[in-house]
């Protein structure tokens, strides 16, 4: 069952992260996905802050928003030289 809370999770994180950084043309679902997920690791190890697998608050899924939003930061700053 965490598999698939991680999949959904992780997909509308990474959704609401790549409009934010106004990625999202550039990214399908699994990109979305993937950025989420990751940005919920982030969130989780980087921050010290509560991740999904402790539960599903809006705490954590702000600070797995944040995660994926730093991370696609750090990769449109290595990519284009600019965080946009």
């Amino acid at each position: 069952m965490g598999i698939i809370v991680w999949l959904i999770v992780g997909g509308v994180v990474g959704w609401l992260a790549s409009l934010i950084m106004r990625t999202d043309a550039q990214q399908g679902i699994l990109m979305n996905i993937v950025v989420g997920i990751v940005g919920a690791v982030i969130a989780g190890l980087v921050l010290g802050k509560g991740n999904i697998n402790q539960g599903l608050t809006v705490e954590t899924f702000l600070w797995s928003l944040l995660g994926a939003v730093v991370l696609l930061a750090v990769v449109n700053l290595i990519r284009r030289g600019s965080v946009r």
